[in-house]
């Protein structure tokens, strides 16, 4: 098979084995389109290794069609068309994945917009409602609300009756955040956020994928016993912790990944999704925001153009391109 590899630090599309036979509980995808996320780029730089026994290809989100099924696998059969979470190796035209981390379209969505659920969909119900906890009427600051995960998380707010206020790094992804059901938000180029969440009510909730720099403010904004989940470090892995603040307001602080979480505790989390995500996909109340899209072999300029923060909701490779 065809598959991306770090060559003199670019991305060249080159012959590699594929992906070896099937587990009892696997299944094979023929590619169309993968999804790119900034977990592809700490990894290409080295900073962020693959879980063990997980393919070293960069790509945590596919869509295809289902072309090989284990023997234990009993809600697909050949042919289906799916999205899939990956622990890696989407950049390739074909990968192996178990079952239980496989979905099939929601009603009404090709393969090109599928390849812009799995990841991002996953990650923002894992932390708004899992880790986060949210309650009825519970507040959320999104940080990089203009994000594949933030335009995720926004619309997942809105859908779940949660008020949640954006940082973003533009008017324009300001604008585009608000038009997706953010109640409020903040340009990170203007300043601080503290005075314009305070005024908004506090967070009860804060996603935050920038990490250090971040720290103190959001303990000034985060509400009595409010959580603020960790999911990311673009601004630095280390900062100081205001303990007291953290203890006389029931504080709490939680980090956390998805990609090293096993095949059960993936499912789970795609279980929710189909359940409560994808009908409201299927009625068009949320849809994916997919920015814009290059061919697999063009990976190069593909990441260049994520890693410029120029974005607004999801960058994907064309594989096959079908769908």
């Amino acid at each position: 098979m065809q598959a991306i590899v770090v060559e003199e630090e670019r991305l060249a599309w080159r012959e590699r084995p594929s992906p070896g036979p099937l587990g009892r509980d696997e299944v094979r995808l023929r590619v169309a389109w993968a999804g790119m996320n900034r977990a592809d780029i700490m990894q290409r730089a080295g900073r962020y290794p693959p879980p063990p026994g997980a393919s070293g290809i960069l790509g945590l989100e596919v869509s295809g069609t289902i072309t090989e099924v284990g023997p234990d696998v009993e809600r697909y059969r050949l042919g289906d068309q799916v999205c899939a979470l990956l622990s890696g190796g989407g950049y390739a035209e074909e990968v192996v994945t178990p079952a239980q981390q496989v979905l099939p379209l929601p009603q009404g969505l090709g393969l090109r917009d599928a390849a812009a659920l799995p990841e991002v969909f996953a990650t923002a119900w894992l932390n708004l409602f899992m880790e986060g906890a949210l309650r009825p009427g519970d507040r959320v600051l999104l940080h990089a609300g203009a994000s594949g995960v933030g335009t995720a998380a926004i619309q997942l707010c809105k859908a779940f009756d949660h008020p949640c206020f954006v940082t973003v790094g533009s008017d324009d992804k300001l604008e585009a955040c608000l038009a997706l059901g953010a109640a409020s938000g903040w340009n990170r180029h203007q300043g601080s956020f503290i005075d314009a969440v305070k005024a908004w009510g506090g967070a009860d909730m804060i996603l935050d994928p920038v990490g250090a720099s971040y720290l103190a403010d959001n303990q000034q904004v985060l509400n009595v016993d409010g959580r603020l989940v960790m999911i990311g470090l673009m601004g630095g892995q280390r900062a100081e912790l205001d303990l007291g603040r953290l203890l006389m307001k029931r504080q709490r602080l939680i980090g956390s990944t998805l990609r090293a979480k096993s095949p059960q505790a993936k499912g789970m989390i795609l279980d929710a999704l189909h359940t409560h995500v994808w009908p409201r996909l299927g009625r068009g109340e949320i849809r994916p925001i997919v920015d814009r899209s290059w061919p697999i072999d063009q990976a190069d300029a593909a990441m260049a153009y994520l890693q410029s923060d120029a974005s607004i909701g999801k960058v994907l490779l064309a594989v096959s391109g079908e769908g």
